[in-house]
């Protein structure tokens, strides 16, 4: 898990809103979600019928089973476009709606009772967020990792080594290229990702 703004204690900021959230991430997102680190979440189309106010909480939930995977809060987002750019009487497009995590437990997520929402962003008791937001328990201690990616590159010079090695990583990117990462001081402790999860990188192993 990791937490975009570290704190001492709780779980969560201060409760300066009454508007509460739930957002139901198809496992499609909730995958690409946990492949790159982004500072937020955004929804289009359907996902953004509904209009929370900016700073409003919200609880990020994965289903099939139910789970709690981040909690932010609404951010402001880009202003709305003309349905028609063409004609500037047309309707305005909604924006995205925008999510800025505060929390995430995308590794882990926290299992949750009850039914899924019934839709993919429904307005929330407050007093239910809160208590989803109590199961992440106090933010864990942030450690430094190692994260290398070697890739044999056959190449005239060093420059163009690197360019290549950029085009793979662009093409190929985390769903099919193995990240090695160590805890700092600890490179024995070595282990592969690939699609966020460890990855035997050993063919001998596998027999």
């Amino acid at each position: 898990m990791t937490d975009t703004e570290p704190r001492t204690s709780g779980t969560t900021d201060g409760e300066t809103t009454t508007g509460a959230w739930a957002v139901l991430l198809p496992a499609e997102h909730f995958e690409a979600e946990r492949l790159v680190h982004h500072d937020v979440l955004e929804l289009t189309g359907p996902a953004a019928a509904a209009r929370p106010r900016p700073g409003d909480r919200v609880a990020v939930l994965v289903d099939e089973p139910l789970r709690l995977v981040a909690l932010g809060r609404v951010a402001l987002a880009a202003s709305g476009t003309r349905e028609d750019p063409d004609d500037p009487q047309s309707d305005l497009a909604a924006g995205p709606l925008v999510v800025a995590y505060t929390r995430r437990a995308l590794d882990e997520p926290v299992p949750v009772d009850g039914p899924a929402p019934d839709g993919p962003v429904v307005a929330l008791d407050p007093a239910r967020w809160r208590a989803l937001a109590d199961r992440l328990g106090p933010p864990p201690a942030r450690s430094t990792w190692l994260v290398s990616l070697d890739l044999p590159i056959e190449a005239a010079s060093r420059a163009e080594a690197v360019r290549i090695f950029w085009s793979y990583v662009q093409e190929l990117g985390p769903r099919e290229l193995p990240a090695f990462v160590s805890p700092y001081g600890d490179e024995l402790a070595m282990q592969a990702f690939v699609l966020g999860v460890e990855a035997n990188q050993d063919p001998e192993e596998d027999d």
